[in-house]
């Protein structure tokens, strides 16, 4: 014979998990990982060199790391849109990245350069012909200062005119973080390209407020 059920117990249960479901939920707290420290937003990124890896610091933990250091690098914070920047086409396809899309920066682990575009599975990286981005480099002297690891020719050929970037390596990342979530199908849909359209609208420098003419 089955027990019956109190139906004082049952409302009292259903109207207890009810106020439980009717919590906001916390939003999980991002720490800093090397001292554990609650971050607000905007806080800085280091990058590992060895292993590539993009580590959320506080400010206090990233002062340390201003200077060079052996394992991590501070990575900067503002993107810069290079004008004049010269790459013909029959040059691009040398470098035998397959989209119009790319981010190329040196590794100091590697010793060398290299290029990493996004795709659905990731950043894929190509095999960077050596003096292509030597005669890349010797055509644009602006991208001698690069930082290692940190920083990044951004190329957006995608863009009507192409778009050149120095830009931050995180900021690289989230492009390729953008296209492996949104990407649906042969053609990526119209989701991925709405969103890669505002990553470049933030990354494009503000038109400055125009100021007052004296009289």
């Amino acid at each position: 014979m089955l027990n019956s059920t109190n139906p004082h117990e049952s409302n009292s249960s259903f109207a207890a998990l009810k106020r439980l479901m009717q919590k906001p939920v916390p939003r999980s707290e991002e720490r800093c990982e090397l001292c554990n420290v609650v971050l607000g937003e905007g806080h800085r990124h280091l990058v590992e060199r060895e292993t590539r890896r993009i580590v959320c610091a506080c400010m206090a933990c990233a002062l340390l790391f201003e200077a060079k250091t052996a394992r991590f690098a501070l990575v900067p914070r503002d993107a810069t849109l290079i004008s004049d920047f010269v790459l013909e086409d029959l040059q691009w396809e040398s470098l035998g990245i397959p989209i119009s899309l790319a981010f190329f920066f040196h590794n100091s682990s590697m010793g060398k350069t290299i290029a990493l575009y996004p795709s659905p599975g990731g950043a894929t990286e190509s095999l960077l012909p050596l003096d292509s981005w030597e005669q890349i480099v010797e055509n644009n002297p602006v991208l001698k200062p690069m930082q290692p690891d940190v920083e990044a020719l951004l190329a957006n050929r995608l863009a009507a005119p192409h778009e050149y970037y120095i830009a931050p390596i995180d900021r690289c990342y989230e492009l390729v973080g953008i296209v492996r979530k949104y990407w649906q199908g042969f053609s990526g849909g119209e989701e991925v390209w709405k969103h890669m359209d505002e990553f470049f609208a933030r990354l494009r420098p503000q038109p400055a407020t125009e100021a007052s003419v004296d009289a």
